[in-house]
């Protein structure tokens, strides 16, 4: 699976952003999906998943109740639209691909099998 994911930018606290990552190469729906971000400075790090079908999502604590991962199977693209943004939520977004897991998401990273370059998000204060 080749992931490439978009979206990224410098914004001020408060707005909203909505990255996409786009999946070719396999079957889109045979993969769980998740979002992991990297601080300068700092291991990466969770922050939403979406199971094979987009019944089941997780989410890191900080990211609950602002942001919402979803995905278009039918476009093989997933989603994470990221409201009321936070200085901390600055950092290189990466997207990831799993298949190990059917109904369910993994939050840790080494359970994915793909991922995409990361997209640069930068919160201003």
């Amino acid at each position: 699976v080749q992931l490439q994911a978009s979206g990224g930018g410098l914004v001020q606290a408060g707005v909203s952003l909505r990255l996409s990552c786009a999946a070719s190469g396999r079957t889109f729906s045979n993969y769980a999906m998740g979002w992991f971000r990297q601080a300068p400075g700092k291991e990466r790090e969770f922050v939403a998943g979406i199971s094979r079908s987009g019944a089941s999502t997780s989410y890191t604590d900080s990211a609950k109740g602002r942001f919402t991962i979803s995905r278009d199977n039918g476009k093989n693209t997933v989603y994470l639209q990221m409201n009321s943004l936070k200085p901390e939520d600055t950092g290189v977004y990466y997207c990831a691909a799993g298949a190990g897991f059917s109904s369910w998401v993994s939050r840790r990273g080494d359970e994915y099998d793909y991922w995409g370059q990361g997209t640069l998000v930068t919160v201003s204060s």
